[in-house]
């Protein structure tokens, strides 16, 4: 990720979840908890959460793990991982300070992968979000999961127009009311209508080398969670 992406991560540590718990009214915990769910019927003893952020997934993951389950964190921003550490299961989750470019891990380590809402971010074009995903199924088993959730397109042209206008008019004044952080959240309000929609995300999956690609669309399509195996 670029050093713009770094400095505003740098700025939100403390409000962050904050922040989506109001823009989304509260469904982007709904949404995470289901795609724990669906996750953690992979099994295995190593789970890694990619671009954890402030470690809700990881932590989410955690309460799921059994004793001989690890789970593991990774994010680029320390800020970030500083405030996972918090978290209530902080002290079972190994994290790791890197970029996805090129993670710390063997190839073949993982039968889990996850990342929740920083997909966007890898998004800087197809072939760096190809690359990432490429980078995913190298630390994966033969047989392993990647689950991504992530902002989505609503599949109707009604519905996806006011999605749009409620991101245009609400996301950038309410994230930088809460958070102080006017670059931010411009930035958000700008790279969430021009995310992929969920065909078009699962056929990159495909493209970086993934198998069996599922997704699962809520609240009318504005999310989505899509699920590949190695």
């Amino acid at each position: 990720m670029n050093k713009g992406i770094q400095k505003i991560f740098a700025e939100v540590p403390k409000t962050y979840e904050l922040v989506n718990h109001v823009l989304t009214f509260g469904f982007d915990i709904l949404w995470r908890k289901k795609a724990v769910k669906i996750a953690v019927h992979q099994g295995g003893t190593h789970w890694l959460d990619v671009c954890t952020g402030t470690g809700e997934t990881a932590n989410y993951l955690t309460n799921h793990a059994n004793t001989n389950t690890k789970v593991y964190a990774t994010d680029f921003s320390l800020p970030m991982l500083t405030e996972a550490t918090q978290k209530p299961n902080g002290k079972r989750i190994h994290f790791t300070l890197s970029d996805v470019k090129q993670l710390p891990f063997p190839d073949n380590t993982f039968d889990l992968v996850t990342i929740s809402f920083a997909t966007r971010n890898l998004n800087t074009s197809r072939e760096t979000l190809e690359s990432s995903f490429r980078e995913f199924h190298r630390i994966l088993k033969p047989g392993g999961l990647f689950v991504n959730l992530e902002t989505s397109q609503p599949q109707f042209f009604i519905i996806r127009k006011l999605f749009h206008l409620f991101i245009k008019i609400f996301v950038k004044p309410i994230g930088s009311l809460i958070s102080g952080s006017n670059a931010g959240y411009a930035y958000l309000s700008r790279t969430i209508p021009r995310f992929y929609s969920t065909e078009e995300l699962a056929s990159i999956l495909k493209a970086s080398g993934f198998q069996n690609v599922y997704f699962t669309r809520m609240l009318f399509g504005a999310a989505a969670i899509h699920q590949s195996l190695k």
